[in-house]
Order: structure tokens, then C-alpha cells, then sequence
């Protein structure tokens, strides 16, 4: 169990809820990064007292001091990339929770794990991008991964005390989204607002989009393919619209193990902050008897109309650098769907279009972080530019 922490993306919805937990379980705040929300993160210093925080831009960072003038404490305020790095390996703490949204997460990241730091990962995109550049850093320095998604903390508990060779497949749960059984035509027509309308979760816009599409269930393949060795072939999607099993595992006597729980990230959040403690949570335990419990349903994701999900599988089963091009095209999509310049079906359009013209014309096996860096760049030029 962490005794100080470093939270990278404080104000988003994970970052919010895990310094409730730290305030729960007494675990001391040393560094908070966050992006533009000035005023949450201020409301957060004069709450959990970190001595150093990193914003966006050096705006930010003066709109925070003037808010802050009457603070009593010792404060250091940083911003940019040297900011958001120094935060990431700011001393006193021996744990990061990363929750930044998208590949932006992943150099701090890597700079934390050169630090000396564990990482609690709520951020999907830094394995997805890098995790050819974060898995054998991790091995390197000897530090430890510990996975925030509810999915993968679901998977992670199953095969606790299991090798890899232990299991045969990998069940990974998905809601289905807020356009689960609608079909294409259905879709060419849904506006930013029903897409961001999600049945279960309460999470920032882009992943919500995402979760619309399932492209959020192909990154989550990605990343357990990573953080559990194990092929594309072996983890299945399963719709499964409850959201109470996070995800299952089948083990190779034909055993299948499942993580239940109703929908609350504080949960997976406490157990990567204390592992391998398990500690009594604030969070309401299970009930099997509660009316949301009565029936589970699963079924498979329907991937003809939902085809980012395949696409996932591919970029997977291809590896090299074709996860970090999917990411970038995605991103990017995603952001022009959002701002109301491309359709719902547009997204997985662009997306397919740059893998293949990233297929013909410049994948590789193998890249530096630099390299990384300037794929990503391509990708989101490509997708813009169509």
C-alpha cells in the first residue's frame, strides 16, 4: 500500500474520485497535474494540500496563483511539458496514478517509471501507443504496473495467483454503449449529444464517444494484451449491458473466474492504491439480491455495425506500429466528430483509411518514442486532412 501519491489528470472523472479514496484511506497527496479546469484544481490544493501542481500553460499557472493568493501553504506551480513531467517524478511519493487522457499520458509515464515510481494506469492509450516502450521499462527498473480500468483490475484479481499459462481465454465485458442493437443506418444520423449519453458510466467525452463506437473495447484489447501477455485471439469482447461482471477469465480446467461489483471506479481505484492489502471501502458492497442483479444477459458485440472494434483486433494482431497510428486516427476522429465536423459513422471511415494508407506506405516493427511521437503527428494530419 502507497502511503503519497502523485495524480496525473486530477480534475477528470478518475483523478476526482481517486483523492476521495485517498481521503478515505489516509493516503497523503504530493502532486497534482491537470489540464484547464482552474478552478476545480484549486478547490483540490486547498483540499488535499499537494506541494507541487502542474498545469497546461503559463495562463493557467498565473489564473491558479491569483486564486491561490491567500493560500497559507508552501506551493509550487509549474506548467507545460517540463511541468507535467516534473510532477510525474516529483519525490515523496512511490506511486503514480496516471488518468490523463490519450497518448499524452504516456511520457510522464515513462519519466515516473525511470523515477523509481509504480503506476496505477487509468490511462488506456499508454499501452495501446506504447506499450512496446512502457512493458520493458517496468521490467527494467523493477517497478510495478497496477491497472484502474474496471475491466482490467477485474481481469488482474482473477489470475491473481495464476501464471499466464494458467488461462485459455480472456472475457473482456463491454456495456454495449448507448446505441447497443441499433444498426448502420440507424447510427448515420446520431447526434454529439446521444453519443455522449452513456447508459452506465459517467466519464469525459472522449472515451464516452468511444464507448459508443466499442472503439473503447478495442484499445481495452489492446492494453490487456500488454498487461497480461496474452494474443488478440485469446480475449474475447462479451456485450454484457449490466456492467456487474467487470470482466471473466477461463482458466485451462475449463473453470471460469468473474469479478462482480456495480458500476463504481472507486473500487478498482482503492485496489491498485493498497494492493496487495484488501481495505474495508466506503463504496456499498455487492448485493446479489438488489433488483439490478436479477438478470444478467451476454451476447456477442455486433462488429459489422460496430467496426472500429475489428479494426482494433487487426491493429493488434499486426502490432508494430500500427496500434499508434489507430490511436492517433482515432483520437483525432473523435475529436472532429465532437466538434461537429464529421459524422458518428465518419470516425471509423477515417480510421480504417489511415491504417491502410499507414499499412502501405509506412509501418514498422520497431520505434523509439521520437518515432512514436512522429507517427502520431502523421496520423492526426492524415485524419484531418481527408
Amino acid at each position: 500500500m502507497t502511503d503519497s501519491i502523485i495524480i496525473l489528470g486530477s480534475t477528470g472523472s478518475i483523478g476526482t474520485q481517486a483523492l476521495e479514496v485517498c481521503s478515505h484511506l489516509g493516503i497523503s497527496v504530493r502532486a497534482l497535474a491537470a489540464g484547464h479546469q482552474i478552478d476545480r484544481l484549486a478547490q483540490q490544493i486547498r483540499c488535499w494540500h499537494p506541494t507541487l501542481v502542474s498545469v497546461a500553460d503559463a495562463e493557467g499557472a498565473d489564473q491558479l496563483a491569483v486564486r491561490l493568493a491567500d493560500y497559507p501553504r508552501p506551493l509550487r506551480i509549474v506548467h507545460g511539458r517540463e511541468g507535467l513531467l516534473e510532477a510525474a517524478t516529483c519525490s515523496g511519493a512511490d506511486l503514480v496514478l496516471a488518468a490523463m487522457v490519450g497518448v499524452a499520458g504516456l511520457e510522464p509515464v515513462l519519466h515516473a517509471i525511470r523515477a523509481g515510481k509504480n503506476i496505477a494506469l487509468a490511462n488506456k492509450e499508454t499501452l495501446v501507443a506504447g506499450g512496446s516502450l512502457v512493458m520493458p521499462l517496468l521490467q527494467k527498473y523493477g517497478r510495478n504496473l497496477y491497472p484502474v480500468d474496471s475491466e482490467h483490475s477485474a481481469i488482474w484479481q482473477c489470475l491473481a495467483g495464476s501464471s499466464a499459462a494458467g488461462f485459455r481465454r480472456i472475457f473482456l465485458t463491454a456495456s454495449g454503449g448507448p446505441f447497443h442493437g441499433r444498426s448502420i443506418r440507424e447510427l448515420s444520423a446520431v447526434t454529439r449529444e446521444e453519443a455522449l449519453r452513456h447508459p452506465t458510466w459517467q466519464m469525459g467525452g472522449k472515451i464516452t464517444v468511444d464507448s459508443a463506437t466499442l472503439m473503447n473495447k478495442g484499445l481495452e484489447v489492446i492494453e490487456a494484451s500488454w498487461l497480461f501477455d496474452c494474443p488478440a485471439e485469446r480475449i474475447e469482447v462479451v456485450i454484457h449491458p449490466q456492467s456487474i461482471i467487470h470482466s471473466m477469465v477461463e482458466m485451462q480446467d475449463g473453470s471460469v473466474l468473474a469479478q462482480m461489483g456495480f458500476p463504481d471506479m472507486k473500487l478498482p481505484i482503492q485496489l491498485a492504491l493498497t494492493w496487495p492489502k484488501r481495505l474495508p471501502s466506503a463504496q456499498p458492497a455487492f448485493d446479489p439480491f438488489d433488483p439490478r442483479a436479477s438478470r444478467l444477459t451476454f451476447e456477442p458485440p455486433d462488429r459489422e455495425t460496430f467496426r472500429l472494434l475489428d479494426l482494433a483486433y487487426a491493429a493488434c494482431n499486426r502490432g508494430g506500429s500500427m496500434p499508434v497510428v489507430l490511436n492517433a486516427a482515432n483520437e483525432a476522429a473523435v475529436a472532429l466528430f465532437l466538434d461537429g465536423t464529421i459524422g458518428f459513422l465518419d470516425i471509423a471511415e477515417r480510421v480504417e483509411k489511415c491504417l491502410n494508407k499507414h499499412e502501405a506506405s509506412g509501418f514498422v516493427t520497431g520505434f523509439s518514442f521520437d518515432d512514436m511521437i512522429e507517427l502520431d503527428r502523421w496520423a492526426r494530419d492524415f485524419v484531418k486532412e481527408l
